[in-house]
C-alpha cells in the first residue's frame, strides 16, 4: 500500500493571467507563495512525516515544493511524469481566447494522460510501495491521476485549486488488467 498526498502548485502569474502553461516553467506569484506557506502549516499538523518528496520538474511545482521541504529535510526528487499536460501550440495562449474544439494535433491527448498517470503509478509502486509519498504536481494532470485510481473520466475528479492537497491510498493489488483504483480523501 503507498500513501499518496497529491499537491497543486501555488498560484502563478500565468493562473492569474488567465494563461495556458501546460509545459510553461511558471512563476508563483506572492499569493501563490503565500498559498505555498499556508500549504505547509496545513501539513504540519496533517502530515507530520514523510519518506519521498517529488515535484513535478517545471519550475512552479518545484518552487512550491521548496516551500514545504524544510518541514520534512528531505530532498526535492524531480520527476517529470508529474508535468502538466503538454497544450502544444496552445501553450502561453490565453484560455478565454484558445480554441479547443478541435484540439491542435499537437496537444497531449487524454488517452497519453491517462497513459501517464499510469506509468507515474506504476513507478511509485515499484519504488516506494509502504512508503507515503508527498508529489507536488499541476491541478489537470492531478486529477488524470485521481481519474486513472477511480477508474473514470478527468471531468468526474472535482477542480484541485492552488496549493490543495488529497490523499490517496493507492493498492498494489489494483494494477491487474492496467486499472488501479484507489480511495480519494481530500484534505484540503
Amino acid at each position: 500500500m503507498l500513501t499518496l498526498y497529491l499537491a497543486r502548485h501555488g498560484q502563478t502569474v500565468e493562473n492569474a493571467a488567465g494563461v495556458l502553461q501546460g509545459h510553461l516553467p511558471g512563476q508563483l506569484t506572492d499569493e501563490g507563495r503565500q498559498q505555498a506557506m499556508a500549504l505547509r502549516e496545513h501539513l504540519r499538523s496533517l502530515l507530520p512525516s514523510i519518506d519521498v518528496l517529488m515535484a513535478s520538474d517545471l519550475a512552479r511545482a518545484h518552487e512550491t515544493a521548496t516551500v514545504l521541504q524544510p518541514l520534512y529535510g528531505l530532498p526535492i526528487t524531480p520527476c517529470a511524469l508529474l508535468r502538466e499536460r503538454d497544450w502544444g501550440s496552445l501553450t502561453g495562449c490565453i484560455i478565454k481566447k484558445a480554441h479547443f474544439n478541435p484540439l491542435p494535433a499537437d496537444v497531449e491527448s487524454e488517452t497519453a494522460m491517462f497513459d501517464r498517470a499510469r506509468r507515474l503509478l506504476r513507478h511509485l509502486l515499484t519504488h516506494y510501495d509502504g512508503m507515503t509519498v508527498l508529489a507536488v504536481g499541476h491541478g489537470l494532470f492531478n486529477r488524470c491521476i485521481q481519474a486513472v485510481l477511480l477508474d473514470t473520466t478527468i471531468r468526474d475528479v472535482p477542480r484541485m485549486e492552488n496549493a490543495e492537497v488529497r490523499k490517496l491510498m493507492v493498492d498494489e493489488q489494483h494494477c491487474l488488467g492496467g486499472k488501479l483504483r484507489a480511495d480519494v480523501a481530500s484534505d484540503a
